[in-house]
């Protein structure tokens, strides 16, 4: 078998490994969360009795391995269960919803918001991160790196809300609250989208252009680019047809990462601006002790970032030449 193949079937059997992990840890680490959903719902003042009779009903008070099995049953076939939320109340009318029927919509949401950025941050990182390598040591290079390390230390809630202040408050440029209604058109939502799609993009534009620009600089000591350089080719020409092909395996490694990012990362972004994505509703769903909209949350989140870090890995691999042609 060709070694590409072997170690991207090698990197997948990984992959369905590491996600059996995290789906342990994501359910296990729901069992932490204070208080008991029971008395949550029921208020302090219901009999043990009853709130016995509420948990047995829910299924909370099976064995926690049972409960695991049949979680993990229900997510192969594509069941995340049903919303805790609705039950209890109305005298004990299950006024619940599935679990899909609610993150759809806001999945939905945080992949509009996050491909946003994406467009914005990957064309304009690879930019930056190739003209800062090209005039190395140049004032120009100086000023973006300026730039990117100040706009990288900064955390997301920090520079969500300097542009509120600045393009909310003072300009009155974007609205400060990202409310999107399903009935938007398409420019409506870019635009109420606008401000958290910025937001996301100052913060991971640096990293990827840093790493982009260390990659090339790296590969500019190598034999074959003072090799090219010495045949009189110009600096611009060794950079795009020499360099940046061969660095393209640590480039796509920090933009899946990102890009993973993008979408596991924008929990703050979304809380500060009110948008209706998956991250607001796992928060609102930890706040209510929803533990099934907890679990898919995180379950997505999971499944996504390990989805594009093996997608960087397979890239990698199949742009190293030593396993495309070995010996």
């Amino acid at each position: 078998m060709h070694p590409v193949i072997t170690t991207v079937l090698q990197r997948l059997a990984l992959g369905l490994l590491t996600l059996f992990v995290v789906s342990l840890i994501i359910f296990s680490s729901i069992e932490f969360l204070p208080g008991d959903f029971g008395e949550a719902i029921l208020g302090q003042a219901a009999l043990p009795e009853t709130v016995a009779a509420f948990r047995k009903e829910l299924g909370l008070d099976l064995p926690l391995h049972e409960r695991y099995l049949e979680w993990v049953g229900g997510v192969i076939t594509g069941d995340l269960g049903n919303s805790f939320s609705g039950r209890g109340s109305s005298g004990g009318a299950d006024r619940s919803r599935p679990v899909i029927d609610l993150i759809a919509p806001r999945l939905g949401n945080t992949l509009f918001l996050a491909g946003m950025a994406a467009i914005i941050a990957v064309p304009l990182a690879l930019f930056l991160g190739i003209t800062a390598a090209l005039y190395r040591g140049s004032i120009y290079d100086r000023v973006v790196n300026a730039l990117t390390l100040t706009t990288i230390s900064f955390p997301e809630f920090f520079v969500a809300y300097i542009l509120i202040l600045f393009f909310s408050s003072f300009f009155k440029v974007f609205p400060s609250l990202a409310n999107i209604d399903p009935s938007a058109d398409f420019w409506e939502r870019v635009y109420l989208s606008a401000l958290p799609a910025i937001t996301l993009t100052l913060v991971i534009v640096a990293h990827m252009m840093r790493m982009t620009r260390a990659a090339i600089i790296n590969l500019m000591a190598s034999p074959y680019i003072e090799m090219a350089d010495l045949k009189g080719v110009s600096k611009s020409k060794i950079i795009i047809y020499h360099a940046l092909p061969n660095a393209w395996a640590p480039i796509v490694n920090v933009i899946a990462f990102n890009l993973a990012y993008l979408v596991v990362g924008v929990v703050v972004v979304e809380v500060v601006f009110v948008y209706p994505g998956v991250g607001q509703l796992m928060v609102d769903a930890v706040t209510t002790r929803d533990v099934p909209v907890v679990q898919a949350c995180a379950l997505i989140f999971a499944i996504t970032y390990i989805m594009l870090n093996l997608f960087a890995d397979i890239i990698s691999i199949i742009t190293n030449p030593r396993l495309l042609h070995p010996r």
